[in-house]
């Protein structure tokens, strides 16, 4: 039987464990990316069982434990157990991060459960092509920024690799001093998970573009395989100073992956405002969607 006792702190030596399951049950959301759980583990308090076909997680919000459904082969046995924990230990979102698919699964188990969508939490998937051909009526205001770009400011696209890794570091510390981030709570704790990513960038298998203008690189782009149709970007930023830059470093990303992917997955807008119009901005194929499902229903079922 399944015992919160069970459960330890997700650490990066639980990177082979997710990459073992991922190669038969690969994720479909960014949430359940290990890049992404790892970074944040600040922040969200990630806790994780791992189990020969599957890995659980527990997570904390505003102090409050919420579970993720089986990541993994589908095991019915193994959902009843979540399902008993949550209802003795959650917040009022008891178990979030359901997939679409995950969410088709588990009605068939339980009926009189209901998924509630949560939005702010939808990621944003791309077509590869288009964010790197960028043809069409539909792109013609950010090709044209892209075009202005090209033609203002020389400069070079390049790898991030350890040649320039340490510049890399210094240009993220110039973009946070600009953005203030110790200043915003949300930002701050973006720094933080931008930062680990960082520093264990070779170790988590990332890979990143980068927009040198004259003897400084002025935009990074950070990615990696999700699945093999999909490649997932983690962060882009860029420093003010260059109009069009934005559209510099994602259409440079897109060019190096529609190479080896048919999708491009931006991860979400959390619900800000100015994010979500730019996300959408760019026409996106599709939204992969996640549910939750809340403790007062959770405790009918």
């Amino acid at each position: 039987m399944l015992s919160l006792k069970d459960f330890e702190s997700l650490t990066l030596k639980h990177r082979y464990v997710f990459e073992k399951i991922f190669s038969a049950y690969p994720p479909r959301h960014s949430e359940s990316v290990f890049t992404t759980l790892v970074s944040w583990q600040h922040y969200v308090k990630v806790s994780v069982v791992a189990l020969e076909d599957n890995i659980i997680l527990t997570t904390f919000f505003d102090g409050q434990r919420q579970f993720r459904p089986p990541l993994g082969k589908p095991n019915a046995e193994l959902l009843k157990e979540i399902v008993r924990l949550a209802k003795e230990d959650t917040g009022p979102r008891a178990i979030v991060g359901i997939e679409e698919s995950k969410k088709e699964w588990m009605a068939d188990i339980y009926p009189d459960m209901e998924f509630t969508p949560n939005r702010n939490f939808f990621d944003y998937v791309y077509m590869a092509s288009d964010m790197a051909e960028l043809q069409g009526k539909d792109y013609l205001k950010i090709r044209n920024k892209l075009n202005r770009f090209n033609r203002k400011y020389p400069h070079s696209i390049e790898p991030i690799f350890k040649d320039n890794f340490e510049e890399v570091r210094a240009f993220l510390r110039r973009w946070c001093l600009w953005k203030d981030c110790e200043s915003n709570t949300m930002l701050d704790n973006e720094r933080i998970a931008v930062l680990y990513s960082m520093d264990n960038f070779f170790d988590l298998g990332l890979s990143g573009a980068a927009i040198r203008i004259g003897a400084s690189i002025e935009a990074i782009s950070v990615f990696e395989k999700m699945n093999d149709e999909t490649a997932v970007i983690h962060f882009e930023k860029a420093m003010p100073d260059y109009d069009g830059i934005y559209q510099a470093i994602n259409n440079a990303a897109a060019v190096i992956l529609v190479g080896d992917y048919t999708f491009i997955n931006r991860e979400s807008d959390l619900g800000i405002e100015g994010l979500r119009e730019a996300k959408i901005r760019y026409h996106p194929h599709h939204m992969e969607k996640v549910f939750y499902v809340d403790r007062e229903n959770l405790l009918k079922v």
